[in-house]
């Protein structure tokens, strides 16, 4: 299955739908530092740093999956959020890469913020193009009339050409056993005339299960080693809490398994201060500091969402967080863990071109699950038609 990413930043998605089965034949990408991440972690050649809006799609053919996360900032929460005034916004060029290239399936990335309800009138906007890309936009109409005329093409369902069947969802990254609560929305859309059914994989963690292990059968600590002294005692909110979940299970624990912690996601590592860390990634950096809105990231439980960041140091927030309250920075060999890269994926740039880089990516964990998922479905349906040629000729 080839596959063709767009936007691709540190190669979080790409690294995950190569994990996944899928070929890439190229990795378009803009920023001179992602770049060179992708060059050192893929076939150079495979790597186009250039922007997407001079980009020739007509250079590949028979793509099977395009892919990529398109710029979030217009979007994002912690942004200027102008949506579809901001010319970072790149939706309109992924869809000129899908009207392009017609692949089986496409698979986007974006930020909750994608969901305000500011934003409801463009969203829907988006997810109609993305179903009908070769409905363009006319030279004198604004995006308002556009959307007015897909809805109406939507509505009488007489389209006969291009079509996609759209499903998106917001994700938390941490109920697919990824150390992080990450919000994310996830949009695919797989070509109408494969005639083939789509739903997201089944979340496999969760909280409650993490609150079970830690405070019903206690395992979580014992598991993982944890001194009397540094088990996190129980406020009264979250007393209420085990004893909710005691009721509603018995003496079961939940079928879902328990979130992963920061502790656990960095079993294994050295501290970062000791010196006989000879991890190159593993540097520590001094500065962390703790005040409201920037806590850091309690060690036993998922981390908080790894941050680009827009002003300053980027990712001020990405912090780990002890029992005792101490903070210090992430390592990018810790937030490559977090975000679920390989130990051997290597970040380029400093600490904090590289908390960047990391910021913006997919969880490679994530986005395997969902590579797998999509392979899987496309690879069955190329089976059942090259089947149907073989008894024909």
């Amino acid at each position: 299955m080839k596959s063709l990413e767009l936007f691709s930043g540190a190669g979080g998605l790409a690294e995950g739908l190569k994990l996944s089965g899928f070929e890439h034949v190229g990795l378009l990408e803009y920023n001179k530092d992602a770049c060179n991440t992708l060059r050192v972690n893929f076939p150079k050649h495979q790597v186009f740093e250039q922007d997407i809006r001079d980009f020739d799609f007509q250079q590949f053919q028979n793509i099977d999956l395009l892919g990529g996360g398109p710029p979030c900032q217009p979007f994002s929460l912690g942004g200027k959020a102008k949506g579809q005034q901001d010319k970072r916004d790149m939706f309109p060029y992924a869809i000129r890469g899908i009207r392009s290239l017609t692949p089986k399936a496409f698979v986007f990335e974006n930020v909750k913020g994608l969901l305000r309800q500011s934003f409801a009138s463009y969203f829907n906007y988006i997810i109609l193009q993305l179903t009908y890309p070769e409905v363009k936009q006319l030279d004198n109409e604004n995006w308002n009339d556009h959307l007015g005329r897909l809805e109406k093409i939507h509505t009488s369902g007489q389209h006969s050409g291009l079509k996609y069947n759209v499903v998106y969802r917001l994700i938390n990254a941490a109920n697919y056993g990824i150390p992080q609560k990450r919000e994310r929305v996830i949009i695919v859309g797989i070509r109408n005339d494969l005639e083939l059914e789509w739903s997201f994989p089944k979340e496999t963690h969760s909280s409650d299960s993490l609150i079970w292990d830690k405070f019903v059968t206690k395992e979580y600590w014992d598991r993982n080693q944890v001194p009397l002294s540094q088990r996190e005692s129980p406020d009264d909110l979250l007393k209420k809490k085990i004893e909710k979940l005691k009721s509603q299970y018995g003496f079961f624990a939940p079928e879902s398994k328990p979130w992963i912690t920061v502790r656990e996601a960095l079993n294994g590592l050295p501290n970062p201060e000791s010196k006989s860390n000879t991890i190159p990634d593993h540097l520590f950096r001094d500065g962390a500091k703790s005040y409201p809105g920037h806590t850091g990231s309690y060690i036993d439980e998922p981390s908080k969402t790894i941050k680009a960041g827009d002003h300053g140091v980027p990712g001020g927030e990405n912090m780990i967080r002890y029992s005792d309250g101490r903070v210090r920075y992430f390592t990018i060999r810790e937030a490559k863990r977090i975000q679920t890269f390989p130990d051997n994926y290597e970040i380029t740039g400093s600490w904090t071109e590289g908390m960047r880089q990391l910021g913006n990516a997919v969880p490679v964990g994530l986005s395997t699950i969902i590579g797998k998922e999509l392979n899987k479905k496309l690879s069955c349906q190329q089976s059942i038609k090259n089947i149907g040629l073989t008894r024909v000729s």
